[in-house]
């Protein structure tokens, strides 16, 4: 008979995509009857006018994907891995990651790159990571923030007066926006969010037949990587509320995790990197939170979750 399987995805162009990419994997397992696509509208999708920084909470992107796997409306659920909270829904589970695409940020102006912008240059980002690390390196440029899918905040480019937005690299890259990049930002510049770049798929705990089967999607080198970012993640307690960068490698049987916590303007910046095996990169992730919170990082990040509770 083959499997007859529900993949659960936001309605957005991006999020479409991975999920279609999704589909077209799992139906090469001959197993695999047909894969159908289940879109599900999210907190995050309904809240527009609002930063997301203000709209607090965790899960604003997965959370109704969530509950709609629970109550086994759809078979598993695909999701940007940068927007799965650290601390996993009870019955469900993350265990493939999908190998990561470009994690950086890209820059996209009027084809002037970032150190060429203008004194005072306005520059939309909806991230205060983005933010954060911007005003460091130009305290002048004015953060507007901005909302959206990848295609409207570009068109935002010329609506809003704006001298560049900022928006992942991988995003606009799957969707084919390549030839609007004016210039990735490296991580010296910018570096990334947790996980950007790779793609979480989750799925009921036990439910041992639609896991064996997506399994084939996970890329065992990107999955070492985001585990110790996300560790690093989870030890600082951090979410979209907080200007929280980390980003890791592996090279040569090693794995480097560089981490970053700041205040809102860039001018408390606590960054710092730590190596080890990559079987250990939960416990390194762990250890250079730490090292950030003794620095003086644990003052930015309690100022700046009381001031959002």
């Amino acid at each position: 008979m083959g499997l007859h399987l529900k993949v659960g995805t936001r309605a957005s162009p991006l999020a479409l995509w991975q999920a279609e990419w999704t589909k077209s994997e799992l139906l090469k397992d001959p197993s695999v009857a047909s894969v159908e696509l289940v879109k599900i509208k999210t907190s995050g999708d309904k809240i527009l006018d609002v930063p997301l920084a203000k709209v607090g909470g965790k899960g604003l992107f997965t959370k109704e994907i969530e509950e709609a796997l629970l109550r086994k409306e759809i078979d598993l659920a695909v999701h940007s891995m940068k927007d799965v909270p650290t601390k996993s829904q009870d019955g469900l589970e993350v265990r493939i990651i999908t190998e990561r695409e470009n994690p950086f940020d890209a820059l996209v102006s009027q084809g002037v790159r970032l150190a060429e912008l203008p004194k005072n240059a306005r520059i939309g980002t909806s991230s205060l990571r983005r933010r954060a690390q911007l005003k460091k390196l130009r305290p002048d440029f004015e953060i507007v923030d901005i909302r959206g899918n990848v295609q409207s905040r570009i068109s935002k480019l010329k609506s809003e007066g704006l001298d560049a937005v900022i928006l992942a690299a991988a995003g606009m890259i799957r969707l084919g926006f390549v030839g609007h990049i004016t210039e990735l930002l490296p991580a010296s510049s910018c570096l990334p969010a947790v996980g950007q770049g790779a793609l979480a798929i989750e799925t009921r705990v036990g439910d041992d037949g639609t896991f064996a089967v997506a399994s084939r999607l996970h890329h065992a080198q990107t999955a070492q990587c985001v585990v110790a970012e996300r560790a690093f993640l989870k030890r600082l307690e951090g979410g979209c509320q907080a200007p929280i960068a980390g980003y890791c490698v592996t090279s040569n049987d090693a794995l480097t995790i560089e981490g970053l916590v700041c205040d809102l303007d860039g001018k408390r910046y606590y960054r710092e990197s730590a190596t080890g095996r990559p079987s250990d990169g939960a416990e390194l992730g762990i250890q250079l939170a730490e090292r950030l919170l003794k620095a003086g990082a644990d003052k930015v990040l309690n100022e700046l979750y009381k001031r959002d509770n």
